[in-house]
């Protein structure tokens, strides 16, 4: 086969010319490489790398790719997911994606990463690629992407910097899902001074497949072909995992070096997903890999690795965008739009044929052998000859040292009891007021509204309601529900207790849509793993969520880890983002977070409410506070409260709900008149403080509005259950207020005005 760039031919560095030159230097330390590592590299070969196998080492041993700091934490995963877990599965932690099995003889599959640094860098690029990225690896999995969601952190929503990076990040993630024809239904968006300089840009995507269509990534069958498709690979996104900064990768080509975020095409994409799909649905596809971290090196490493022989790559076969890459700079780019597939000789005529049905660059590029290297040649010269294993899962592993901080005590120590809490109508009153049009609290239409929530017609609930559920059959009805929490205030109070609760929150979310939560998935954000502060409340937030899935019995289905995410010596506050995925056999049955217009519908509360004010809105909001321990868990009381939210949607108990988590109560009430434009009536319990009532940011507690015909039998259901639950109000339509009887009262108009005027003002 005729190569396609034959005039972009330079010196190249092969392994006859490495091991007849062991003492050239090489900037294995610019590339990220530790020297022991280094040196375990040259004893792996027996020599010391080409320059293309020390760029493919130094990308695939990074933080990102190898997880070399979290994978001795991240084994507890697999040492606490019990055989009941695992049968929920039919894929999980190590592939591209996890997928699970939902009845009906559909699998979804869904998984949250990061793009936290390129945003940063270039925002709209950064979160676009990130969104880009995300669905992928959902595709790769043989499935086609339904929905995204966007867990968003920012430093102060009134800095410079935040109005930098904030809207390119949005205008991002909306260009890139928009184009894409994927509603965008749910997320969070999050301000706190840590996240200043580093902003959280995560990334979820959910998809859908007949379960016998489950692709996995591996290179099996002596002959089966290689082939490259999608996008051309370009000087974009090098760097992107680790920084290649070497001048000996780009040779004084004279070339101008391109940043290290990469260049999305949301278009390219799109043909790209629905060429793929047509590929599946012929079964003219072995195995496959998407393109994201890492490029070609993470591709050809790890399907060569999965599978049961050798591979050989053909590296002047791969179309390009740029004149005179080197070996090294093709297999570290990380241009988009890019899959790696593995074919059947009797299927490449058919599988071409696809490509060139939806224009999308097709190329053969190598093939799987009978040997047990990955062997990459460029012009007829051999530039890597790798054991495929050492470089995709045979990395470092390191036991990082960590330890509690020595601020930890003190920090649990300083709580809230000393702080000025309101105690007549009028301060509650402004409290609320306060609180509600804080950024962190204020409405979040400004950003959702550049999204589109509905587009493709099966979006059944979106932002801002408690979570996204979208339609997968529409003969059925049956969906799927998905959310992303966490507080990471509670998480630094308390990395295992603040992690469970944002499993708590994230699984709460979805039940009270009316889903059964079924699957966990995890992005988590971390500063330096060289810390050992930040060492141990990764070890916490492992443990704790591990231990909650346990108790919950819901499967941590795969995930990511974000490492070095801080300015200086200053880390974020650690954010594990929890990702819960229900299941809904009827979407016509979920349930909506607004009440209605019904006249007297009983809102009742479920679950109690203790004086837990530590780490809460009220308290960083009003007073600048951080300190105490956060609210106690009960995960055995969070699956009783899931339950009986789902028997509720399910036998038409419930007409609304909407669960208490940030600002308590008195938000909750907030955005459930707003949300349903209905006035409602609270009468709150007479022993105890209207204040902690209202802000206390209790776990376990959702706010359900029940039509008068249903509340004797939903009540009853609660008290027979042992589910503690106190009637604090009825829906009144007619009134336009939201009456707190004998504290306060709020026109709807007042309330509105204050919620939604906070991010327009910072950002329009």
């Amino acid at each position: 086969m005729a190569s396609p760039n034959a005039d972009t031919v330079t010196s190249t560095d092969t392994t006859e010319h490495a091991a007849a030159t062991p003492d050239v230097p090489q900037p294995y330390l610019e590339l990220g490489l530790a020297e022991d590592e280094y040196a375990r590299i040259r004893e792996i070969l027996g020599r010391r790398p080409t320059d293309a196998e020390l760029a493919m080492y130094s990308v695939m041993w990074s933080e990102h790719c190898s997880y070399k700091s979290s994978k001795v934490h991240l084994r507890y995963f697999g040492e606490t997911t019990t055989p009941e877990m695992q049968s929920k599965m039919l894929a999980g932690i190590g592939e591209n994606a996890g997928v699970v099995d939902i009845g009906d003889g559909w699998a979804v599959t869904f998984k949250v990463e990061s793009h936290n640094h390129p945003s940063y860098v270039e925002p709209y690029q950064g979160a676009a690629t990130g969104v880009g990225g995300i669905v992928r690896d959902i595709l790769a999995m043989g499935a086609r992407p339904l929905a995204v969601a966007d867990p968003l952190r920012f430093g102060p929503a009134d800095a410079p910097d935040t109005r930098r990076v904030l809207p390119g990040v949005v205008a991002g993630v909306a260009g890139y899902g928009n184009c894409l024809g994927l509603p965008n239904i749910g997320g969070e968006v999050v301000f706190d001074e840590s996240y200043a300089g580093n902003p959280l840009v995560n990334a979820l995507c959910v998809g859908a497949m007949r379960v016998e269509d489950l692709h996995l990534a591996h290179a099996s069958g002596t002959g089966n072909k290689i082939i490259l498709f999608g996008a051309r690979t370009g000087l974009d996104g090098i760097g992107g995992v680790s920084v290649l900064a070497s001048d000996s990768f780009s040779e004084n080509t004279g070339r101008k070096k391109l940043p290290s975020v990469q260049v999305g095409d949301p278009f390219t994409e799109k043909v790209l997903i629905e060429c793929c799909l047509e590929l599946f649905a012929q079964k003219l596809v072995v195995g496959i890999q998407d393109l994201g971290g890492a490029g070609l090196s993470c591709a050809t490493s790890e399907l060569a690795a999965a599978g049961d022989g050798g591979m050989h790559i053909v590296l002047d076969r791969v179309p390009l965008r740029a004149e005179g890459m080197t070996p090294a700079e093709i297999l570290s780019s990380e241009s988009q739009e890019r899959m790696c597939a593995v074919v059947a000789p009797s299927d490449v005529d058919a599988f071409m044929a696809v490509c060139a049905k939806w224009d999308v660059t097709a190329t053969e590029i190598g093939e799987v052998t009978d040997g047990e290297h990955l062997v990459i040649t460029w012009h007829g010269e051999t530039v890597v000859d790798v054991p495929p294993r050492t470089v995709a899962h045979q990395g470092p592993v390191y036991e990082r040292p960590y330890a509690r901080p020595s601020t930890q005590d003190a920090l649990q120590a300083d709580t809230t009891a000393s702080l000025k809490r309101p105690s007549t109508g009028d301060e509650i009153r402004e409290t609320v007021l306060k609180v509600i049009s804080s950024p962190n609290q204020a409405s979040k239409e400004w950003v959702t509204s550049q999204y589109d929530r509905y587009v493709r017609g099966n979006t059944v609930l979106a932002q801002p309601a408690n979570s996204g559920v979208i339609r997968i059959d529409e003969s059925t009805g049956r969906g799927v529900a998905v959310s992303t929490d966490c507080n990471s205030k509670f998480v630094y109070l308390d990395p295992y207790l603040g992690t469970q609760l944002a499993l708590a929150e994230s699984y709460r979310n979805v039940a009270t849509s009316g889903a059964t939560p079924v699957a966990v998935t995890n992005c988590l954000n971390f500063g330096a793993p060289t810390d050992p502060g930040v060492m141990w409340q990764f070890e916490r937030a492992v443990h704790g969520l591990a231990d909650g899935c346990a108790e919950l019995g819901v499967p941590v289905t795969g995930g990511n880890v974000s490492f070095f995410n801080q300015t200086g010596d200053t880390a974020i506050l650690p954010t594990p983002v929890v990702g819960v995925l229900g299941v809904i056999d009827d979407v016509r049955r979920r349930i909506p977070t607004g009440i209605g217009a019904e006249a007297g519908e009983s809102l009742l509360l479920l679950g109690e409410t203790h004086d837990e004010l530590d780490g809460s809105a009220w308290a960083h909001i009003v007073h600048g506070h951080l300190g105490g321990v956060p609210p106690k868990v009960d995960l055995a009381r969070e699956k009783l409260l899931a339950e009986i939210l789902v028997a509720g949607s399910r036998d038409g108990m419930v007409s609304a709900a909407h669960d208490l988590s940030d600002g308590g109560l008195a938000q909750t009430l907030v955005e459930t008149v707003l949300i349903g434009q209905c006035g409602a009536r609270v009468v709150l319990d007479d022993e105890q403080d209207p204040f902690v009532q209202l802000f206390s940011e209790s776990a376990g507690r959702v706010l359900v509005a029940v039509p008068r015909t249903e509340e004797l039998r939903f009540t009853e259901m609660c008290t027979a259950r042992g589910l503690p639950w106190r009637k604090t109000g009825v829906v009144d339509p007619e009134s336009g207020a939201l009456e707190i009887q004998g504290v306060t009262s709020f026109g709807l108009d007042e309330l509105r005005e204050t919620w939604e005027r906070t991010l327009p003002a910072l950002f329009d």
